[in-house]
C-alpha cells in the first residue's frame, strides 16, 4: 500500500479555525481573566468580556486643574480613603460640560497610583456596556489591588433599562459591591435620566419609573457639582497653563488674556476645556510642543 501524502498544513489550519469559531458559537461568553498586574489602567470590553491594558492614560496633571479646588479635595480624599481600606463612597461628578469632571477622575488616579505603587488600578467601562458591570465586578472580586471603575458621560434615556444593572451593582444584590471596587461616574445630568422622564407626571407608571431612576442617583454617596467658571477663573486657568508650559513671559500675559477672552467669545462660553483648547492653539502658533 502506498504511503499517505503528508498532511496539508493549510488545510489543518482551516480545520483549527473552524473548530475555534464553533467553540465561540457554543460558548459565546467565555470567562474573562483578571487584569494584568503589569498595568494600572484598563478598558473593559463586554463582548467577549475582558480587559484591554492602557499604557498611557490621556489626561492633565492634578495641579493643572484650576477652578475646581473643592471638587479636587473631595475626590482625592475619598479615593485615598478607599486605597487605605477606609470607608469611601461611590461618586457622581455632575454638571457643566468641559469643567474637568473626567479629567479629575483620571488625575486623582494618576496621583494616587504614583503615591501607592501597584495598589490602585483604573478601569473604564463604556456607557453602552454598563449592563455588563456585574460581570466586571465578578472578575475583580477577590483581587488584592483596589479598582476605581469609571464611566464617563453616564445617562439613561426613557426606554433604557440597563440602569438596573448599575443599581444592583452599586448596593443591591446578595453579594453587593466588592470591597476592592469603587465606582465613579460623570454626567451632565444630576439624576442620570432624560429630562422628559423627570417631567412625565401624566401616568402613574411613568412617575414610578422616574422615581426608580432618580433613586439610582441616591446610590452614589457623593454628588459633586461642577459649574460654569467665571471670567476670572477662566483667565486663571489660561495663565496657569501658559506658565507651566513656558508659553509666555510676564509682559506677554496681558496679550494672552485678551486672546483668550476673544477665543471664549467665539466658542460661546468659558470652561476648562475651552481654556485647554486655547492653549493648544497658542502652542501651535508659537511652534511649541506640549504634553498633557
Amino acid at each position: 500500500m502506498p504511503d499517505k501524502p503528508p498532511a496539508d498544513s493549510h488545510f489543518l489550519g482551516r480545520i483549527a479555525a473552524a473548530l475555534e469559531q464553533l467553540n465561540r458559537t457554543l460558548h459565546p461568553n467565555p470567562e474573562a481573566q483578571p487584569p494584568s498586574k503589569a498595568h494600572d489602567a484598563f478598558v473593559w470590553q463586554a463582548r467577549p468580556p475582558g480587559f484591554t491594558a492602557v499604557k498611557q492614560v490621556s489626561g492633565v496633571a492634578l495641579e493643572l486643574l484650576r477652578g475646581i479646588e473643592r471638587q479636587k479635595q473631595i475626590v482625592l480624599k475619598n479615593t485615598e480613603q478607599f486605597v487605605n481600606n477606609l470607608p469611601a463612597n461611590n461618586a457622581l461628578l455632575w454638571g457643566a460640560r468641559g469643567m474637568g469632571k473626567s479629567s479629575l477622575v483620571k488625575a486623582a488616579h494618576a496621583t494616587l497610583a504614583q503615591k501607592y505603587p501597584g495598589q490602585l488600578a483604573l478601569v473604564e467601562i463604556h456607557r453602552e456596556d454598563i449592563a455588563g458591570l456585574p460581570k466586571l465586578l465578578d472578575c475583580l472580586r477577590g483581587e488584592t489591588r483596589k479598582f476605581l471603575i469609571f464611566c464617563d458621560d453616564l445617562s439613561f434615556e426613557a426606554e433604557d433599562t440597563s440602569y438596573k444593572s448599575l443599581k444592583a451593582a452599586l448596593e443591591g444584590g446578595i453579594e453587593g459591591r466588592p470591597n476592592n471596587c469603587l465606582f465613579y461616574a460623570t454626567s451632565n445630568r444630576r439624576h442620570l435620566l432624560a429630562r422628559n422622564m423627570e417631567e412625565n407626571d401624566n401616568a402613574i407608571h411613568g412617575a414610578e419609573t422616574a422615581e426608580e431612576k432618580i433613586s439610582l442617583s441616591d446610590r452614589f454617596g457623593l454628588w459633586i457639582g461642577f459649574h460654569h467658571c467665571s471670567q476670572e477663573e477662566y483667565l486663571h486657568m489660561i495663565l496657569a497653563y501658559a506658565r507651566h508650559y513656558a508659553l509666555a513671559t510676564a509682559p506677554e500675559e496681558d496679550d494672552i488674556k485678551r486672546q483668550a477672552l476673544a477665543w471664549s467669545m467665539e466658542r460661546g462660553g468659558r470652561s476648562g476645556r475651552v481654556a485647554w483648547q486655547f492653549i493648544q492653539d497658542l502652542a501651535g502658533r508659537l511652534g511649541r510642543r506640549i504634553q498633557a
